[in-house]
């Protein structure tokens, strides 16, 4: 196992995660429910399948596709949903 691709990998997802809709949406279940384990294993084992999900696809694509244009569509989805979102408000 690679401990410097471990360690990217993490400090990178725990600081996409932090404050994101999912974490407050794993908030909202805890604050309202008073099985905080039930909360907490099912936020966790989702959010481990998305993981395997995003590691496979990621695997096969990534044979197919060189990185850099991985890296270009992911940049470009970003901004074309950032506008999305600006333009598209539903006027709030």
């Amino acid at each position: 196992m690679d401990l410097k691709v471990l360690i990217t990998t993490f400090g990178m997802i725990f600081l996409a995660e932090l404050g994101d809709k999912t974490q407050l949406a794993t908030f909202l279940f805890a604050a309202d429910n008073k099985s905080r384990v039930a909360v907490f294993l099912g936020s966790a084992g989702a959010l481990v399948l998305t993981s395997l999900l995003a590691v496979l696809f990621g695997s096969v694509v990534g044979r197919v596709v060189p990185p850099m244009y991985i890296k270009i569509g992911a940049g470009a989805m970003f901004i074309l949903l950032g506008l999305w979102m600006l333009l598209f408000s539903g006027g709030k």
